[in-house]
């Protein structure tokens, strides 16, 4: 377990988002990161395959000791605060049967920050209550280490697929007797067949069934290459989850996003005006993969006797979660839309009624 005492009053430090030192909550005294060398390394997937591991549904929480109260608190996070003390709690995470964390993007936003955007997210929001904007003052925002896993590959892909040309006939027909012609686009169809070959970088998915995915997937895109080599000063005083996503799992939700761009590459190749994809095959080689810690602001508050949550990037500000809808708003909107509808339709008949006359 790791705690950083201030060098000036003895109390913990924690890391201030922003910058690269550890900040006393208490005197604000600064303890510079120094530089460690490290880099950020990809893993090959083949041998963490061939490595013998329990789940992690199986692995006990961790148990922290307090340097400062004594309390002992067991979580399944990775970093946590004392139960009694609220000091910060950093757990050893590269010790043990889980996949340690490889590398870390540090918080940059910081709580007044988040104020900032969350009231110009609720502004932003339409048919939302006036209400909403209290949204801003949410206290229960709390900053989270969020796993995700990245995995790199290099993929050949078999298609088979046809390729649609589109022309042009002229067709005649006859109307109460009188005849008329018209233009209607076809398609000439083609089979074609081939290969792509493309290669991914860091394609990420979530490592944690807690949160909702399809927020998360919200808050993209990420400044992946700005990201730190792990080590747990980053993670002092903001909670870490801890993966719940197997690689192997992971690996599978990755490849379903490797296949729809896979798919579009051959559309593109295939070309003409229209393309169908009646097969494809895809073979991945050289599978890298590594755990990542994301920051990202978990924030709640209370609209209606309701809870709703939203979650902020903790690099770029943006937003995604649960909104209330006003419903006076947006029965405003449409009868406000009625009326110009039924405005224009009035104008229409007098215009049409004053060119007969």
């Amino acid at each position: 377990m790791n705690q950083y005492p201030c060098s000036s009053c003895g109390a913990n430090v924690e890391f201030a988002p922003g910058t690269a030192v550890l900040r006393c909550p208490y005197c604000a005294a600064e303890t510079p990161l120094v530089p460690t060398g490290a880099r950020v390394r990809e893993h090959p997937y083949a041998e963490f395959a061939r490595m013998p591991r329990e789940p992690v549904a199986m692995l006990a929480a961790y148990t922290f000791t307090c340097r400062g109260c004594g309390a002992v608190t067991h979580s399944d996070k990775i970093s946590d605060r004392c139960q009694f003390c609220a000091a910060p709690l950093v757990a050893d995470a590269t010790a043990g049967e889980m996949v340690a964390p490889e590398a870390v993007l540090p918080f940059v936003l910081d709580r007044p920050a988040v104020r900032s955007v969350l009231s110009g997210w609720a502004a932003s929001r339409w048919f939302a209550p006036n209400s909403l904007k209290k949204v801003s003052e949410a206290e229960s925002a709390h900053s989270t280490y969020v796993p995700h896993w990245t995995y790199d590959a290099r993929t050949m892909s078999w298609y088979t697929g046809q390729r649609g040309t589109h022309y042009w006939v002229t067709e005649t027909h006859t109307v109460n007797g009188n005849s008329q012609t018209r233009r209607v686009r076809k398609t000439r169809w083609h089979s074609v067949s081939g290969t792509v070959a493309r290669d991914f970088d860091d394609v990420l998915v979530a490592g944690t069934g807690r949160l909702a995915v399809r927020h998360l997937v919200k808050l993209e895109p990420w400044p992946l290459p700005q990201a730190q080599p792990y080590r747990p000063e980053f993670l002092a005083g903001h909670e870490t989850l801890r993966y719940d996503v197997e690689p192997e799992a992971g690996l599978v939700s990755a490849k379903a996003r490797m296949a729809g761009v896979i798919e579009r590459d051959c559309r593109a190749r295939i070309g003409g005006d229209e393309q169908r994809v009646t097969s494809l095959r895809t073979s991945h080689f050289d599978i890298t993969f590594k755990l990542m810690l994301l920051p990202v602001w978990l924030a709640c508050y209370l609209h209606a006797g309701k809870t709703y949550h939203v979650m902020i990037n903790g690099r770029t500000g943006a937003v995604a979660g649960e909104r209330p809808y006003s419903v006076a708003k947006i029965v405003s909107m449409g009868l406000a839309a009625l009326a110009l509808i039924a405005a224009l339709v009035v104008a229409v008949d007098l215009y049409l009624g004053g060119a007969q006359d």
